[in-house]
Protein backbone atom coordinates (compact mmCIF):
# COMPACT_ATOMS: atom_id res chain seq x y z
CA UNK A 1 0.00 0.00 0.00
CA UNK A 2 1.44 3.05 -0.72
CA UNK A 3 2.47 5.18 1.70
CA UNK A 4 -0.34 8.11 2.89
CA UNK A 5 1.15 11.92 1.44
CA UNK A 6 1.20 13.22 4.96
CA UNK A 7 3.20 10.45 6.31
CA UNK A 8 5.62 11.65 3.46
CA UNK A 9 5.97 14.83 4.63
CA UNK A 10 6.07 14.20 8.39
CA UNK A 11 9.41 11.43 7.47
CA UNK A 12 11.13 14.04 5.29
CA UNK A 13 10.83 16.53 8.20
CA UNK A 14 11.57 14.16 10.30
CA UNK A 15 14.70 12.98 8.59
CA UNK A 16 15.59 16.87 8.27
CA UNK A 17 15.62 17.02 12.20
CA UNK A 18 16.86 14.23 13.35
CA UNK A 19 19.87 14.95 11.09
CA UNK A 20 20.48 18.52 12.21
CA UNK A 21 19.43 20.03 8.95
CA UNK A 22 17.03 21.56 11.20
CA UNK A 23 17.90 22.54 14.82
CA UNK A 24 15.82 23.61 17.83
CA UNK A 25 14.37 26.53 17.61
CA UNK A 26 15.03 26.47 14.13
CA UNK A 27 11.27 27.63 12.35
CA UNK A 28 9.85 24.77 10.27
CA UNK A 29 7.23 25.66 7.30
CA UNK A 30 3.57 26.70 7.72
CA UNK A 31 0.82 24.59 6.70
CA UNK A 32 -0.14 26.69 4.04
CA UNK A 33 3.80 26.27 2.90
CA UNK A 34 3.72 22.68 3.12
CA UNK A 35 0.79 22.87 1.53
CA UNK A 36 2.34 24.14 -1.83
CA UNK A 37 5.63 22.79 -1.79
CA UNK A 38 4.41 18.96 -1.49
CA UNK A 39 1.18 20.36 -3.61
CA UNK A 40 -1.47 18.38 -1.47
CA UNK A 41 -4.59 19.75 0.66
CA UNK A 42 -4.43 21.87 3.54
CA UNK A 43 -6.08 19.59 5.87
CA UNK A 44 -3.31 17.04 4.77
CA UNK A 45 -0.66 19.51 5.83
CA UNK A 46 -2.28 20.35 9.08
CA UNK A 47 -2.67 16.02 9.64
CA UNK A 48 0.95 16.42 8.92
CA UNK A 49 2.06 19.22 11.05
CA UNK A 50 -0.66 17.81 14.07
CA UNK A 51 1.67 14.36 13.73
CA UNK A 52 5.51 16.25 13.64
CA UNK A 53 3.81 17.76 17.33
CA UNK A 54 2.50 14.26 18.86
CA UNK A 55 5.83 13.06 18.24
CA UNK A 56 7.55 16.15 19.70
CA UNK A 57 9.58 17.00 17.11
CA UNK A 58 8.26 20.42 16.64
CA UNK A 59 5.70 22.60 18.81
CA UNK A 60 4.47 25.88 18.58
CA UNK A 61 5.21 29.21 19.78
CA UNK A 62 3.04 32.10 20.02
CA UNK A 63 4.03 35.55 17.71
CA UNK A 64 6.58 32.71 16.02
CA UNK A 65 4.79 29.93 14.58
CA UNK A 66 6.02 26.64 14.84
CA UNK A 67 9.02 25.45 15.31
CA UNK A 68 11.46 22.25 15.72
CA UNK A 69 11.34 21.50 19.78
CA UNK A 70 14.14 21.65 21.99
CA UNK A 71 14.65 17.96 22.74
CA UNK A 72 13.60 16.49 19.36
CA UNK A 73 12.63 12.53 18.90
CA UNK A 74 11.07 12.44 22.15
CA UNK A 75 7.77 10.78 21.89
CA UNK A 76 5.07 13.55 22.99
CA UNK A 77 4.21 14.01 26.79
CA UNK A 78 1.38 12.96 28.36
CA UNK A 79 -1.12 15.62 27.67
CA UNK A 80 -1.71 17.72 31.32
CA UNK A 81 -4.94 17.14 32.62
CA UNK A 82 -5.39 14.00 30.65
CA UNK A 83 -8.83 12.70 29.79
CA UNK A 84 -11.43 14.90 29.20
CA UNK A 85 -11.06 18.18 27.91
CA UNK A 86 -13.08 21.14 29.99
CA UNK A 87 -14.31 24.06 27.93
CA UNK A 88 -11.56 26.30 29.38
CA UNK A 89 -8.82 23.92 28.52
CA UNK A 90 -10.74 23.72 24.87
CA UNK A 91 -10.12 27.62 24.87
CA UNK A 92 -6.96 28.19 25.70
CA UNK A 93 -5.64 25.49 23.35
CA UNK A 94 -7.71 27.09 20.56
CA UNK A 95 -6.63 30.37 21.03
CA UNK A 96 -3.02 28.81 21.11
CA UNK A 97 -3.54 27.92 18.19
CA UNK A 98 -4.28 30.45 16.54
CA UNK A 99 -1.61 32.58 18.33
CA UNK A 100 1.01 30.64 17.14
CA UNK A 101 -0.25 29.70 13.58
CA UNK A 102 -3.39 31.83 12.92
CA UNK A 103 -7.22 31.63 13.13
CA UNK A 104 -7.50 29.18 9.99
CA UNK A 105 -5.54 26.48 11.86
CA UNK A 106 -8.44 26.55 13.96
CA UNK A 107 -10.80 23.94 14.13
CA UNK A 108 -12.55 21.25 15.67
CA UNK A 109 -10.36 18.33 14.60
CA UNK A 110 -6.90 20.57 15.04
CA UNK A 111 -7.88 21.65 18.51
CA UNK A 112 -8.86 18.01 19.30
CA UNK A 113 -5.66 16.33 18.02
CA UNK A 114 -4.02 18.95 20.16
CA UNK A 115 -6.14 17.55 23.20
CA UNK A 116 -5.38 14.26 22.47
CA UNK A 117 -9.46 13.50 22.55
CA UNK A 118 -11.42 12.32 19.89
CA UNK A 119 -13.21 15.61 17.50
CA UNK A 120 -16.40 14.20 18.47
CA UNK A 121 -15.48 15.00 22.52
CA UNK A 122 -15.43 18.77 22.00
CA UNK A 123 -19.18 19.00 20.62
CA UNK A 124 -19.98 18.20 24.09
CA UNK A 125 -18.41 21.37 25.74
CA UNK A 126 -18.91 23.22 22.09
CA UNK A 127 -21.50 22.89 19.00
CA UNK A 128 -19.97 24.24 16.37
CA UNK A 129 -16.13 25.94 15.10
CA UNK A 130 -18.46 29.24 15.02
CA UNK A 131 -19.12 28.91 18.73
CA UNK A 132 -16.10 28.29 19.55
CA UNK A 133 -14.38 31.09 17.90
CA UNK A 134 -17.33 33.36 19.75
CA UNK A 135 -15.79 32.38 23.08
CA UNK A 136 -12.35 32.53 22.11
CA UNK A 137 -13.27 36.24 21.39
CA UNK A 138 -14.59 36.77 24.91
CA UNK A 139 -12.06 34.92 26.48
CA UNK A 140 -9.35 37.12 25.36
CA UNK A 141 -11.38 40.38 25.53
CA UNK A 142 -11.72 38.88 29.40
CA UNK A 143 -7.99 39.68 29.74
CA UNK A 144 -8.39 43.41 30.18
CA UNK A 145 -8.23 44.78 33.50
CA UNK A 146 -10.03 48.03 33.77
CA UNK A 147 -8.40 50.85 36.20
CA UNK A 148 -10.46 50.90 39.22
CA UNK A 149 -12.18 53.04 39.71
CA UNK A 150 -13.48 53.85 36.27
CA UNK A 151 -11.55 57.51 35.52
CA UNK A 152 -14.66 60.48 35.02
CA UNK A 153 -13.14 62.25 31.88
CA UNK A 154 -14.38 60.52 28.31
CA UNK A 155 -10.87 61.06 26.95
CA UNK A 156 -8.83 59.43 29.23
CA UNK A 157 -11.51 55.83 28.92
CA UNK A 158 -11.25 56.27 25.15
CA UNK A 159 -7.48 56.03 25.59
CA UNK A 160 -7.35 53.07 27.70
CA UNK A 161 -10.12 51.60 26.16
CA UNK A 162 -8.46 51.64 22.98
CA UNK A 163 -4.50 50.77 24.04
CA UNK A 164 -6.08 47.52 25.73
CA UNK A 165 -7.51 46.55 22.45
CA UNK A 166 -4.12 47.23 20.46
CA UNK A 167 -2.71 45.35 23.15
CA UNK A 168 -5.22 42.54 22.88
CA UNK A 169 -4.04 42.34 19.03
CA UNK A 170 -0.67 42.83 19.77
CA UNK A 171 -0.58 39.38 22.02
CA UNK A 172 -3.53 37.41 19.25
CA UNK A 173 -3.12 39.11 16.01
CA UNK A 174 -5.84 36.73 14.36
CA UNK A 175 -8.59 38.58 16.48
CA UNK A 176 -8.75 41.66 14.53
CA UNK A 177 -9.65 39.55 11.71
CA UNK A 178 -12.89 37.55 13.38
CA UNK A 179 -16.74 39.48 12.63
CA UNK A 180 -17.37 42.95 10.80
CA UNK A 181 -18.61 45.88 12.47
CA UNK A 182 -22.12 45.62 10.86
CA UNK A 183 -22.06 41.95 12.30
CA UNK A 184 -20.57 42.17 16.14
CA UNK A 185 -20.33 39.17 18.47
CA UNK A 186 -22.65 39.44 21.74
CA UNK A 187 -19.81 39.00 23.40
CA UNK A 188 -19.83 39.94 27.54
CA UNK A 189 -16.23 41.43 27.59
CA UNK A 190 -16.47 43.31 24.51
CA UNK A 191 -19.33 44.80 25.57
CA UNK A 192 -17.71 45.90 28.46
CA UNK A 193 -15.33 47.78 26.57
CA UNK A 194 -18.27 49.32 25.25
CA UNK A 195 -19.85 50.27 28.38
CA UNK A 196 -16.76 51.45 29.37
CA UNK A 197 -16.54 54.06 26.66
CA UNK A 198 -20.41 55.16 26.21
CA UNK A 199 -21.02 55.34 30.03
CA UNK A 200 -18.44 58.50 30.02
CA UNK A 201 -19.98 60.66 27.48
CA UNK A 202 -23.70 59.72 28.50
CA UNK A 203 -23.24 63.38 30.68
CA UNK A 204 -23.03 65.13 26.92
CA UNK A 205 -26.50 64.29 25.88
CA UNK A 206 -25.12 63.49 22.52
CA UNK A 207 -27.85 60.92 21.35
CA UNK A 208 -27.85 57.27 21.16
CA UNK A 209 -26.45 57.28 17.05
CA UNK A 210 -23.81 59.62 17.92
CA UNK A 211 -22.61 57.96 21.41
CA UNK A 212 -22.99 54.52 19.19
CA UNK A 213 -20.60 55.92 16.50
CA UNK A 214 -17.73 57.34 18.55
CA UNK A 215 -17.32 54.08 20.39
CA UNK A 216 -17.89 51.93 17.48
CA UNK A 217 -15.12 54.62 15.38
CA UNK A 218 -12.26 54.16 17.93
CA UNK A 219 -12.48 50.61 17.65
CA UNK A 220 -12.68 50.25 13.80
CA UNK A 221 -9.58 52.49 13.72
CA UNK A 222 -7.73 50.13 16.13
CA UNK A 223 -8.79 46.78 14.16
CA UNK A 224 -7.68 49.08 11.09
CA UNK A 225 -4.44 49.47 11.79
CA UNK A 226 -4.10 46.07 13.85
CA UNK A 227 -5.61 44.16 10.86
CA UNK A 228 -1.67 44.25 9.64
CA UNK A 229 -0.22 42.73 12.21
CA UNK A 230 -0.87 38.90 11.52
CA UNK A 231 -0.13 39.54 7.62
CA UNK A 232 2.71 41.15 8.81
CA UNK A 233 3.66 37.67 10.69
CA UNK A 234 2.81 35.85 7.81
CA UNK A 235 5.00 37.73 5.37
CA UNK A 236 7.63 37.11 7.28
CA UNK A 237 7.47 33.71 7.97
CA UNK A 238 6.62 32.77 4.33
CA UNK A 239 9.60 35.06 2.76
CA UNK A 240 12.25 34.81 6.00
CA UNK A 241 12.53 38.90 5.61
CA UNK A 242 12.28 40.88 7.96
CA UNK A 243 10.13 44.42 6.70
CA UNK A 244 13.73 46.11 5.98
CA UNK A 245 14.94 43.38 4.10
CA UNK A 246 12.13 43.10 1.94
CA UNK A 247 11.81 46.92 2.06
CA UNK A 248 15.27 46.98 0.50
CA UNK A 249 14.23 44.51 -2.27
CA UNK A 250 11.67 46.96 -2.97
CA UNK A 251 13.95 49.72 -2.97
CA UNK A 252 14.30 49.81 -7.23
CA UNK A 253 10.56 50.10 -7.24
CA UNK A 254 10.15 52.99 -5.41
CA UNK A 255 13.30 54.96 -6.79
CA UNK A 256 11.44 54.85 -9.79
CA UNK A 257 8.32 56.19 -8.72
CA UNK A 258 9.68 58.46 -6.30
CA UNK A 259 11.74 60.16 -9.75
CA UNK A 260 9.39 59.84 -11.85
CA UNK A 261 7.44 63.20 -11.42
CA UNK A 262 4.47 62.07 -11.46
CA UNK A 263 4.08 62.09 -7.54
CA UNK A 264 6.12 65.63 -6.27
CA UNK A 265 4.05 65.63 -3.26
CA UNK A 266 4.84 61.57 -2.29
CA UNK A 267 8.15 62.39 -3.24
CA UNK A 268 9.08 65.11 -1.38
CA UNK A 269 7.35 62.91 1.53
CA UNK A 270 9.65 60.46 0.78
CA UNK A 271 12.72 62.44 0.07
CA UNK A 272 12.03 64.23 3.79
CA UNK A 273 12.96 61.21 5.43
CA UNK A 274 17.00 61.04 5.28
CA UNK A 275 19.44 58.53 4.15
CA UNK A 276 17.87 56.53 6.94
CA UNK A 277 14.73 55.88 4.99
CA UNK A 278 11.58 55.35 5.34
CA UNK A 279 10.25 53.21 8.29
CA UNK A 280 6.38 52.09 8.50
CA UNK A 281 5.71 50.58 12.11
CA UNK A 282 2.43 49.59 12.81
CA UNK A 283 3.06 50.93 16.63
CA UNK A 284 3.50 53.89 15.54
CA UNK A 285 0.38 54.72 13.08
CA UNK A 286 -1.56 53.23 15.86
CA UNK A 287 0.33 56.11 17.95
CA UNK A 288 -0.43 58.96 15.56
CA UNK A 289 -3.68 58.08 14.82
CA UNK A 290 -5.14 57.55 18.21
CA UNK A 291 -4.19 61.44 19.24
CA UNK A 292 -5.73 62.59 15.96
CA UNK A 293 -8.71 60.33 16.45
CA UNK A 294 -9.29 61.58 20.13
CA UNK A 295 -8.45 65.35 19.05
CA UNK A 296 -11.50 64.78 16.58
CA UNK A 297 -13.91 63.25 19.09
CA UNK A 298 -13.40 66.56 21.52
CA UNK A 299 -14.21 68.39 18.29
CA UNK A 300 -17.99 66.62 18.72
CA UNK A 301 -18.39 65.38 22.32
CA UNK A 302 -17.24 69.11 23.89
CA UNK A 303 -19.92 70.81 21.35
CA UNK A 304 -22.34 72.95 22.96
CA UNK A 305 -25.12 71.54 21.00
CA UNK A 306 -24.07 68.19 21.17
CA UNK A 307 -24.61 67.63 17.63
CA UNK A 308 -22.21 65.99 14.85
CA UNK A 309 -20.45 68.49 13.25
CA UNK A 310 -22.35 69.55 9.97
CA UNK A 311 -24.57 67.24 10.98
CA UNK A 312 -27.92 68.51 9.18
CA UNK A 313 -30.89 70.09 11.85
CA UNK A 314 -33.59 67.34 11.98
CA UNK A 315 -36.16 69.96 12.33
CA UNK A 316 -34.92 70.85 8.32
Amino acid sequence: MAEPPYARIVAALRERIESGALAPGDRVPSTRQLARQWDVALATATKAMTTLQQLGLVEAVPRVGTVVAAKPGRERRAVEHAGEPSRARILRTAIALADAEGLAAVSMRAVAAKLDVATMTLYRYVESKDALVALMVDAVYGEISYPTPWPDGWRERFEVAARHQWQLYVRHPWLPHVGTLGRPLPSRNLTKMSEYMLSAVERYDLGSETAMYLQAGLYTFVRGVAVNLESEALAAAETGLTQDEWMTTQERGFDELVNSGEFPAFARVINGFGPEGFDFLLENAFEFGLRAYLDGLAGVIERPDGRLVDQPDQAS
